[in-house]
């Protein structure tokens, strides 16, 4: 009976895979909601009442004022600021290396750099979709 329940399970797992990803994902203002809607179910459940109060709040607001839009705009706005960020980031590094800082100050400039880098390529994977 094992060996039967191993061999469906290992039949049906790649199309329960499949069916995933075959799913579009909600974008803009529904992906937001359901985010919410999926904390506060969790908040709920570990009767946090605090939070389940901050994200009914929260809900609310991306019920009432959430526009994809207005969505489009602020993720816009989000990757401008982090290539400024970035910017900076290169200017401090560079300027790091020219006064001949010592080794441990230039690599903590190339880390804060790479979060910086990482950071916009977070937000213009957002902005995608």
């Amino acid at each position: 009976m094992k060996k039967h329940l191993l061999t469906l399970s290992l039949f049906l797992l790649p199309l329960t895979f499949t069916a995933a990803q075959a799913a579009p994902a909600p974008g803009g203002c529904a992906a937001k909601k359901q985010e919410i809607e999926t904390q506060l179910a969790f908040a709920r459940q570990h009767h946090n009442a605090h939070q389940v109060a901050g994200l009914e709040k929260a809900l609310r607001e991306v019920d009432q004022h959430c526009t994809e839009s207005g969505l489009l705009k602020q993720r816009q706005e989000k990757v401008s600021e982090k290539k400024f960020k970035v910017q900076e980031r290169e200017q401090e590094l560079a300027k790091a290396r020219a006064e001949g800082r010592s080794a441990s100050k230039i690599q903590k400039r190339e880390a804060k750099l790479a979060e910086a880098r990482q950071e916009l390529k977070e937000a213009e994977q957002a902005l995608q979709h």
